[in-house]
């Protein structure tokens, strides 16, 4: 049996194992632990086993991963969600569709401070969905906007899926969350558009909140400063040298830790309990990339990627041709894993056969987080559904399956005007040293 054929064989194992429930750090580590043990023999894999997770959690760019996500969870217990909710509802509520378009867009800027879908959507959908309940939303729609809007939290940086990306495949980290902005916005726009065009088709799924006037939505844009402070200082120090990503992250969690004491929304219970979900999802994510790190020798050591590489310049296939299928691939196998699972999977066989065929790396990177974001949202494995359903209550899966389709259409849309013009994900970064 080839090389190749075992790092085949290996990826469809883990495939399996995740599928099966099994934790995908476990999964990914088990399997590369015993492709290399059957590849270059069990004496070898005791010194590899040593090596490969401290590797994987010894670059110092790691630590922006626990800083960005502590300022999610100080920005979230601040109260900064209810605020930004607020001032959506005050521009947008009056249209039909009006308090899911809002929900999009109060989605989108704390994704902006959070950096995690599963905790925008968590957040918002506390907040939103008994708003648009009250108004007689029908929970179709209502808990849609709610999964879709979340997704945008791994988009618009600081994005934890970004951060993964440039460890795995060494890309600056502050390029890609600028390539992620305007992404971000295109995505928010179109889930926009899709809550509009259903809800002209069918009034009775959003009707139009009352109207507020414009004192009330100078209140409510003078009630969210702190956001905009904090993601101007985070992402414009960033873009403009002032910050490495680490640096930002810092100031990032010290200015959310900072204006939730001012406002007085942090007591001492939610500042451990921030620290709590810190610690957790820190641990988490790189329990993964030392599970990931030992798949990652196991698929080199197969030279499934150069095999990979031969078949394409054998078939004979045009770039784009090999680009719809990955997009293909990404979103059957979002279908049945989480987005960081499928990025840690995929990345080590995929990201050489990009390179290799000359798509930008940065791009691709944005591309690869947008396929992610449609596998949080697609059944049986969508993930911000899982959420959803867990804090919202009387709340079912068939509902919000029923409603996710023009999100998930609006995300295809994206995929294809990124690759139509790549220029949407990389101006920012052309700017940037």
């Amino acid at each position: 049996m080839s090389g190749a054929t075992t790092g085949m064989i290996g990826f469809v194992a883990v495939v399996l194992l995740i599928m099966a429930r099994v934790p995908v750090a476990i999964a990914m580590g088990v399997v590369g632990a015993v492709g290399l043990g059957v590849l270059n023999g069990w004496s070898s894999l005791a010194f590899i086993l040593g090596r490969a997770p401290f590797e994987a959690v010894f670059p110092v760019g790691l630590s922006v991963v626990p800083l960005f996500v502590m300022m999610g969870a100080f920005a979230a217990y601040g109260g900064l969600s209810r605020a930004l909710y607020g001032a959506s509802v005050a521009f947008f509520g009056h249209f039909r569709g009006g308090l899911a378009i809002s929900t999009v867009g109060a989605s989108a800027m704390f994704g902006a401070i959070c950096g995690s879908s599963l905790a925008t959507a968590a957040t918002i959908g506390r907040i939103a969905m008994p708003e648009m309940r009250r108004l007689g939303y029908q929970d179709s729609l209502a808990s849609a906007s709610v999964a879709a809007g979340g997704t945008l939290g791994v988009m618009i940086p600081p994005s934890v899926l970004l951060i993964v990306y440039g460890l795995l495949t060494e890309q600056s980290i502050g390029k890609l969350f600028a390539a992620g902005v305007l992404p971000g916005i295109l995505g928010m726009l179109l889930y926009m558009a899709a809550v509009s065009i259903r809800t002209a088709r069918n009034p009775a799924l959003g009707p139009a909140a009352p109207r507020v006037d414009w004192r009330g939505k100078l209140l409510a844009t003078a009630s969210i400063w702190k956001v905009l402070l904090l993601f101007a200082v985070v992402l414009g120090g960033m873009y403009l040298g002032w910050f490495s990503p680490t640096e930002a992250a810092a100031v990032g969690a010290a200015g959310a830790l900072l204006l939730g004491l001012l406002s007085r929304q942090l007591d001492r219970r939610s500042i451990l309990s921030g620290l709590q979900e810190t610690v957790l999802t820190t641990a988490m994510i790189f329990l993964i990339l030392i599970g990931a790190a030992i798949f990652n020798y196991f698929v080199e050591s197969s030279g499934l990627p150069d095999a990979l590489i031969a078949s394409v310049e054998k078939l004979g296939l045009s770039p784009t041709l090999v680009l719809l299928v990955l997009v293909i691939l990404f979103v059957a196998l979002g279908c049945l894993m989480d987005s960081l699972s499928m990025m840690m999977l995929t990345i080590p066989g995929v990201f050489p056969l990009v390179t290799a065929l000359g798509y930008d790396p940065i791009w691709f990177g944005v591309i690869m987080v947008t396929l992610a974001e449609i596998g949080m949202i697609t059944p049986p494995v969508g993930m911000n559904l899982f959420v959803l359903q867990g804090v919202v209550p009387g709340l079912t899966m068939q509902s919000m399956i029923r409603g996710i389709t023009p999100f998930v259409v609006a995300d295809l849309v994206r995929v294809a005007l990124l690759v139509a013009f790549p220029m949407i994900a990389l101006w920012l970064p052309s700017g940037m040293n």
